[in-house]
């Protein structure tokens, strides 16, 4: 990280389906060594098959497992004294939406499964229904946090 001046923030460019920034983000997510063409179609077709399973709009899907799957609070370790605490702190907007992507696509590749779109589109609606492996990360995270509610006068 630079000493003087803060790194500005590239303007996000919105996905060719949708037109939607998320997604895009999403889809930069799953890629693999710049293979964006497959990322896109892996993406595109798991909203598609959740958008059909469901019967609602292929975005409104994704976005409600997004924020199904995104946790408010963490904990981070301080050093107090020569021990060391598990702080909850609240988790920036940036790294919220980064943390719930991250979650649905590891746990979206653990998943038993013929294609990598299949086994999105199965995390996906789980997310949406407030089930799933991603959605059980943001849980116990939060319970975590929970647990460590004790030392939250160590926050800095």
């Amino acid at each position: 990280m630079p000493r003087r001046a803060r790194p500005t923030d590239r303007p996000k460019l919105p996905d060719r389906k949708f037109g939607n920034v998320t997604v895009q983000q999403f889809i930069n997510k799953v890629m693999r060594d710049g293979k964006r063409s497959t990322a896109e179609g892996i993406v595109y077709d798991a909203v598609e098959r959740a958008e059909q399973a469901t019967r609602k709009p292929a975005v409104e899907v994704f976005e409600t497992a997004l924020k199904n799957a995104t946790p408010l609070l963490e904990v981070k370790p301080r050093r107090v004294g020569g021990a060391t605490y598990q702080v909850p702190v609240e988790i920036p907007p940036a790294r919220r939406g980064s943390l719930a992507m991250r979650w649905l696509i590891q746990s979206a590749r653990k998943r038993p499964g013929k294609s990598m779109a299949e086994k999105l589109a199965g995390e996906l609606m789980d997310a949406m229904n407030n089930t799933g492996a991603a959605v059980r990360r943001k849980e116990e995270t939060h319970k975590m946090a929970e647990a460590n509610k004790a030392f939250s006068h160590y926050k800095w």
